[in-house]
Formats: C-alpha cells, sequence, structure tokens
C-alpha cells in the first residue's frame, strides 16, 4: 500500500512536492487540481489536504492572443431579474473588452463538479455566482488555480473571504410592510422566496420587525415561502386571498411573485387596490407597466451586478479589495397598487 510521508517545505510547493508528500504521481495531483473526476476519492481527499497545507497556488498562465472571459453562473434564468443582473454585467465587461460565459443551474443553488471541470479546463479570469454558492472543496479547486470568485446576493453566509454583492433585504422587507401598516392594515400577508435562501429570510425578518415597531402581532398562517415566480404568487395569492379571514394587504418577495398575485385578485373579483394593496421587490421595468402601477421596493439590480463585475475584475489583476461585503441601498417606490384601508360601511 501506498504510504504518504510528510516532507517540510523550504519553499514555495510544487507539484513534485506534493506527489511526493501524498505517494501519489505527478498525473494524479494534476488531475485533482484539474477538477478530473477519475481520482478515487480518499486519494483525493489526501492530495487536497497536502495542497491546502502548503497553501498551493498554481499561476495562471495566459498567452497575449487569448480571450479573456469571466463565467456568470445564475442559479435560474427565468424571468426579467435575471435580465437586469446580465446588463449590469454586460456594461462593465464591454468598455473591460471582456467576454461572457452565461450558464445556469436549473433552480439548484450548487454548481455540479462537471460544471467545475469545465471551468478549469477554460480557466476564465474569475467566477460570478448569482444566487448560488460553491462548496468549500469547490472554492478550494479555483483558489488553487487562482481564479476569483465573487457572489451576488448569496444564499448563505459563504466564507469570510469570499466577495459578495447584495442589497439591504431585512430594510427593504421592513420598509415594504411599514408602508402597508402606516396605510392602516392590519392583516398584512408576507410571501417571500425559498426558506432556505438569505435573502427571503431576511426580507421576512424585516416584515417580521416592522409589525413589532407598530406592536402589532403577525399572523404567520399570513407568512408563506416559494418560489420568486409568478406561478408562486399566483398560488399563494389564490390560498391567502380565499380565506375568510384573508390579508388586506400582501408583501411579495419579488416583483413576479407580485404579478401572480395580482392575477389571483382579479379572478377573485378583489379590486387593487381598493381591496387590496400589493407591493412588490426588485423594480423591475415592468412594475410601472401593469395596471394598477406596482409598488415595490428597488433593489439596484445593475448597480449590485456592475459593482460585483468589477471587483471580480480587480481581483483577476491583482488589485486587494478594500471589503469583501458590499451591501446596496434599498428604497420604496410608492405607485398605484397601494392605498389607505378602505373601512367597511
Amino acid at each position: 500500500m501506498t504510504r504518504s510521508r510528510r516532507i517540510v517545505s523550504t519553499g514555495a510547493a510544487t507539484i513534485a512536492t506534493i506527489a511526493d508528500e501524498v505517494g501519489v504521481s505527478l498525473t494524479t495531483v494534476s488531475k485533482v487540481l484539474n477538477g478530473r473526476s477519475d481520482v478515487a476519492p480518499d486519494t483525493r481527499a489526501r492530495v487536497e489536504a497536502s495542497l491546502e497545507r502548503h497553501r498551493y497556488r498554481r499561476r495562471a498562465k495566459r498567452q497575449p492572443t487569448e480571450v479573456e472571459q469571466i463565467d456568470l453562473v445564475f442559479h435560474q434564468l427565468d424571468s426579467g431579474w435575471a435580465t437586469e443582473i446580465i446588463h449590469g454585467v454586460h456594461a462593465v465587461t464591454d468598455a473591460a473588452k471582456v467576454d461572457v460565459v452565461l450558464s445556469q443551474l436549473g433552480g439548484e443553488h450548487r454548481p455540479s463538479q462537471q460544471w467545475l471541470e469545465g471551468v478549469l479546463l477554460r480557466r476564465p479570469l474569475g467566477v460570478l455566482l448569482v444566487l448560488c454558492h460553491l462548496t468549500e472543496p469547490q472554492r478550494q479547486q479555483l483558489q488553487r488555480r487562482s481564479i476569483p470568485l465573487v457572489v451576488v446576493d448569496t444564499d448563505s453566509a459563504t466564507s469570510a473571504s469570499v466577495p459578495t454583492v447584495g442589497s439591504n433585504n431585512w430594510n427593504g422587507g421592513l420598509l415594504a410592510t411599514r408602508h402597508l401598516l402606516e396605510l392602516g392594515h392590519r392583516r398584512v400577508a408576507c410571501i417571500s422566496g425559498p426558506e432556505d435562501v438569505l435573502c427571503s429570510r431576511a426580507r421576512a425578518a424585516g416584515f417580521r420587525s416592522a409589525h413589532d415597531e407598530a406592536g402589532i402581532p403577525v399572523d404567520p398562517e399570513l407568512v408563506r415561502y416559494g418560489m420568486f415566480a409568478a406561478h408562486a404568487g399566483y398560488q399563494h395569492g389564490l390560498e391567502l386571498l380565499t380565506r375568510p379571514d384573508r390579508p388586506t394587504a400582501v408583501f411579495a418577495g419579488s416583483d413576479m411573485q407580485a404579478l401572480g398575485v395580482l392575477r389571483a385578485a382579479r379572478q377573485l373579483g378583489l379590486d387593487v387596490p381598493a381591496d387590496l394593496s400589493v407591493i412588490g421587490y426588485d423594480d423591475l421595468p415592468v412594475a410601472s407597466w401593469v395596471g394598477p402601477a406596482l409598488t415595490t421596493v428597488n433593489q439596484p439590480l445593475r448597480d449590485m451586478a456592475g459593482t460585483a463585475t468589477q471587483m471580480l475584475l480587480d481581483l483577476a489583476r491583482g488589485v486587494e479589495l478594500s471589503t469583501t461585503r458590499i451591501d446596496l441601498v434599498t428604497e420604496l417606490v410608492v405607485r398605484e397598487s397601494t392605498a389607505p384601508l378602505r373601512q367597511p360601511g
């Protein structure tokens, strides 16, 4: 059986150093570095442990004629939300003459190892993740190949070493709910995104904080979680608005969810805003064009994407970042879909 032996390094570790310490071939170490799947799990674990011990980093060498590109990865591409992010990314990459490789995970929040293998082969300037994250071993594989990583609105705390750009989701939930309570509504529903996504929980937390601030209890039956999609807003809307004690206002965690709520209200013969006030989140272009025009929370998606992209390009060019976490300001935009609670009689 091949046995590992500890080597005291007197300088920067090489692939030969790692191979000698673990007791494997240079080819095996290279396969682990390149994310190849044809390495036994226990061997991979020993090689990765040695790489981490030696803080091994491979310098990416590029030919002058090689096209510079970044990888932009979405958990899902299905709405105007993603389009706004893409516009923000391209505003920066076009100016920098950098190409963008776009991919999506079909709703998953973690890329597969197969995806990572493709990235390691392409060796882009960096990877920009949107509402998804890597496992710690995957992150380390990118780091060893000197491929920087930045996350937009991550769904977990991630590592403090991973730069992240988001917005103040808690404050957005607070502003939206406070507006509805100030209009006199007391039965306010909250439809947020997936419960395992940090921004969803933060918006719901802001919703609860506004109630606490006003001394009004939250009915847990009126708090729902689901996809940030129109069909989810529609389904939750039907369930909430057919209750005998239905809410008089709904705070939706996305504009798309709010559009679903508007459709449910129309189907049930409810007038917005006379019978029901609705607030969305994101301030997508469509929000100002629907009827009634949607009151919403402006989340500066293009600015978030542009800031994250610039951070990624700076890292790729060796510029040290002044901070690894940026949260941009959210603002309430009042339009036509909210109104004071109509008193009976």
